[in-house]
């Protein structure tokens, strides 16, 4: 199962994202759960350090683990991706319960 944690503040401002695991939906190359939300955290990351010049205060991405966080400062800036990737990964969390799971984590 693919986890996936919002790293949130005590007033709900959202600070990053952490991925772990493998969904275990398909054979590596043909997992299609694996892949949107691989895409889809690359995309934000890559939307946010790249596009918007933000540096992030912590950036690990290896074979199923991802971590991202930001400063406060920046929070403003990534708010409306962060509740974008939040949006898809929930629509595919009720696609595929049993592959991928999402919640928050206080920081």
């Amino acid at each position: 199962m693919i986890c996936v944690e919002f790293l949130a503040q005590p007033d709900g401002r959202v600070m990053g994202f952490r991925v772990e695991g493998h969904s275990g939906y398909a054979e590596e190359g043909a997992d299609i759960v694996c892949a949107a939300v691989s895409s889809a955290a690359y995309l934000i990351v890559n939307s946010v350090t790249e596009v918007r010049g933000v540096s992030p205060l912590c950036l690990r991405a290896e074979e199923g683990d991802m971590l991202f966080r930001i400063e406060p400062k920046d929070e403003p800036v990534c708010r409306d991706f962060f509740a974008g990737l939040r949006l898809h990964l929930t629509g595919l969390e009720e696609q595929y319960p049993e592959y991928l799971e999402v919640s928050y984590l206080e920081v």
